[in-house]
């Protein structure tokens, strides 16, 4: 009895931990994906790009045409909601922080919503990293 409980256990946690994807029945879904899948997401003409970071970190550098609403402020889904892009049902959001950590909880309140989300592993730093290389 013991084991089947740690299977189960350990097969729950594989099916919801395993890539970053949440799907919830009703809800949107977060998926986290590479700078260079995130590259090509965020020319998508029903991409909604949002910068999670605080409003310095936004001002010291940013991926062009991202709008900054800072997940950390307790209004952050409040000013989301204001906003004339926010739609659930005909727009997709590409979320980023620094390192991929706050982006992700943005992500997850986001598809709470009912948005498709997508996440930049790694952050701006993986970003910048990148886009370093190639050029």
């Amino acid at each position: 009895m013991k084991q089947l409980l740690i299977m189960t256990i350990v097969a729950a946690m594989a099916l919801t931990c395993g890539n970053g994807l949440i799907d919830k029945p009703g809800k949107g879904t977060v998926t986290t994906v590479s700078v260079e899948e995130f590259a090509k997401t965020i020319q998508q003409k029903d991409i909604w790009l949002i910068d999670v970071r605080t409003a310095k970190e936004f001002a010291d550098g940013h991926i062009a045409g991202a709008d900054n609403y800072d997940v950390n402020q307790a209004d952050f889904l409040d000013r989301v909601k204001n906003s004339p892009r926010y739609n659930p049902k005909k727009i997709k959001v590409a979320v980023y922080c620094r390192s991929g950590k706050r982006s992700l909880r943005a992500a997850n309140i986001l598809a709470e919503q009912g948005f498709t989300v997508y996440n930049l592993e790694g952050g701006i730093m993986a970003w910048q990293r990148s886009r370093a290389v190639t050029k």
